[in-house]
């Protein structure tokens, strides 16, 4: 068997089943990675197993719930269909490689897909962290889990990850281009607030660059879009216990637009390249709620990317890029040279 070049994209993660026995599976493993939460370990567990993972995983699954399909979790949709996709999209620039998707948590986990791509003689590996925005609990959990795996070859293949493509040329004109459609005939609102997830204020302390990056992608959105300072915010969401988040919050700022005069309020998140739960549940029905019971009259969601074209081109792109120079990797078609915007 030929060897072969492996394009491995890798999601957050999502339970199997919207169920509570599904949900404190995932959980529990995604609260257990000290990337994720970052507090000594002996309090930690006390608090996960005596607190959380008794309580949360009941009303999680709810949450699910109202979201699920009958293809199953919306974020595993998408993202089979993302790589399915982008081997299309690769094919027509000339690359015939291998793709494959994995969950950092959940299934199919990195690990499994991992072996089976070795199984498939691929010795050439990019790892695709399907986050824009680099952050060590999302980002750098990804880089842990294929060195973890690594860890345990005897032959190990040659090894690209990308860092992240929050100034991506093609990311920004792509999400500009669905921001555009999605106004339609009526244009844009009162005010577009771009929502991003939300870390623990102490990793920006700690030198992490996600706080950054957020903003560089929301200013150069704004100005693809033409959008005055007025016209856009930024703010986070999904934060979690008493520690302070990344601010400003989303559901205050929601609140608070309304309370101000907003009459429409268009929400866009530009963390996501995939829809999930924190976007079709926490923002398109808790933040319609909190942003209409504050007095707002008029509140629209804006999708993920998901596998719309314009970002399949950007991703491809993206691919096509951190190839260059591997042996097999032949590049050519529109966007070969794809630019990054400069960081503001």
């Amino acid at each position: 068997m030929p060897e072969r070049i492996g394009i491995l994209l890798v999601q957050l993660g999502t339970p199997e089943e919207p169920s509570t026995g599904a949900v404190r599976r995932y959980l529990r493993e995604f609260l257990s990675d000290p990337r994720v939460v970052e507090i000594p370990r002996p309090i930690w567990w006390l608090i996960l197993n005596l607190f959380i993972l008794p309580r949360r995983p009941a009303q999680s699954a709810e949450k699910y719930a109202s979201i699920w399909t009958a293809n199953g979790s919306p974020l595993l949709v998408h993202t089979r269909r993302q790589a399915t996709l982008l081997r299309g999209y690769l094919g027509d620039r000339g690359l015939d490689v291998e793709v494959a998707f994995a969950m950092r948590y959940g299934s199919p986990s990195v690990a499994e897909v991992m072996r089976s791509m070795r199984e498939k003689r691929v010795t050439r590996l990019l790892v695709v962290p399907m986050y824009p925005q680099y952050a060590a609990s999302t980002t750098g959990s990804v880089y842990d889990a294929v060195f973890t795996e690594l860890a345990t070859w005897r032959e190990q293949p040659a090894l690209r990850i990308v860092r992240g493509f929050h100034d991506q040329q093609a990311y920004i004109d792509a999400l500009a281009t669905h921001v555009r459609a999605a106004w339609g005939n009526d244009g844009p609102p009162d005010v577009l607030l771009m929502s991003f997830h939300g870390v623990p204020r102490r990793s920006l302390l700690a030198g992490d660059p996600y706080h950054c990056e957020c903003h560089a992608t929301a200013r150069l959105l704004a100005r693809r879009l033409g959008l005055p300072d007025d016209r856009w915010r930024i703010s986070f969401q999904s934060r979690f216990g008493r520690a302070e988040w990344l601010q400003p919050y989303t559901d205050k700022t929601l609140a608070e637009l309304a309370r101000a005069g907003a009459r429409r309020v268009d929400v866009v998140c530009p963390g996501f390249v995939a829809d999930c739960l924190e976007t079709l549940e926490e923002i398109a029905m808790e933040g319609k709620a909190t942003f209409v019971g504050a007095g707002g009259r008029d509140f629209r969601f804006i999708s993920c990317l998901n596998d719309r074209h314009e970002f399949m081109e950007a991703l491809a792109a993206l691919v096509t890029e951190n190839l260059g120079g591997w042996p097999g990797a032949r590049r050519g078609g529109p966007g070969e040279e794809p630019e990054k915007l400069e960081n503001l």
